[in-house]
């Protein structure tokens, strides 16, 4: 309770913080339940909004953030306790995202507008700059508003696969050594999700309007899913080699320091849903 309340406000300045708050919420779920789940997750949101009265003078804030944040953690948690199968939890994770950008398109009629008076505000101080590329910076605002919907709901459905999966790796370094390198090395979506996911493709490809926007914003949620599926494919195939030694951590290097191998990442965990690479690796060298 006390890790998750005061991490929770502490990610308000650090904000992989969240991450670690979350997982603790999650490790209890995974071990102990739904129940005892709830009762850490409702604490921590009473102890948040104590912290956040004596902090920054405000317990509705930090009360709904804290209840944002670890909610769904919970839900999905509870997945994967009782289904068994972290590939449900997350393909449970993303299509809670889809449906947030979904409900948030019905609740708002006009996205694109309300991001671009937000995103407004925060770039005013870069604006005023006597030297800002302010034609440039305002050419690529006209194109990031009608995406911006996507990337929050990415931002935050990463946030809670990050945190299940750290929470995942604790259990299983307390009760279970080594469980969580073979259920996350495994991880894939069913071919039902993945042609779903190639449907969506393809009407944000060929369509227009408000239709393509929303199919464009839940791509870029779908593309954060197959990153992690694709990360997991390649550190089987990169695992069966002779120099993984170096390779293994380089890969790692590239995907964190270079955004746009993440591309071909991806569609590598798209494609494994049909190719099924991890498991040609493993019936040749037993990896």
């Amino acid at each position: 309770m006390a890790v998750a309340a005061s991490l929770a406000l502490l990610s308000l300045l650090i904000a992989p913080v969240s991450i670690v708050s979350s997982a603790s919420v999650a490790l209890v779920t995974l071990r102990h339940g739904a129940k005892e789940g709830l009762i850490v997750l409702c604490s921590a949101c009473v102890a948040a909004a104590l912290l956040g009265i004596l902090v920054i003078g405000n317990y509705q804030f930090a009360l709904g953030y804290g209840a944002v944040l670890w909610m769904p953690v919970w839900l999905i948690s509870i997945v994967l306790r009782e289904g068994r199968h972290l590939s449900l939890a997350v393909e449970i994770a993303v299509i809670l995202g889809i449906l947030a950008i979904i409900g948030f398109y019905l609740y708002e009629p006009e996205p694109a507008l309300m991001w671009r008076q937000v995103l407004g505000q925060m770039l005013q101080p870069m604006l005023a700059l006597p030297d800002a590329p302010e034609e440039q910076i305002k050419k690529s605002l006209d194109v990031i508003v009608h995406f911006m919907t996507g990337i929050v709901a990415s931002g935050t459905v990463s946030g809670m696969l990050l945190g299940l999966l750290l929470g995942r790796w604790w259990q299983s370094c307390l009760y279970n050594p080594g469980g969580f390198r073979k259920e996350y090395l495994s991880l894939k979506t069913r071919s039902v999700f993945a042609i779903g996911s190639v449907v969506i493709i393809i009407i944000a490809l060929l369509s227009s309007g408000i239709i393509a926007e929303i199919s464009w914003n839940i791509t870029i949620l779908l593309f954060i899913l197959y990153i992690f599926i694709g990360t997991a494919v390649l550190h089987v195939l990169i695992s069966a080699m002779k120099t993984k030694w170096f390779w293994l951590p380089t890969f790692y290097v590239l995907i964190f320091m270079i955004p746009h191998t993440l591309i071909p990442v991806a569609f590598i965990g798209l494609g494994d849903t049909w190719l099924n690479l991890r498991n040609k690796v493993s019936h040749q060298t037993g990896v």
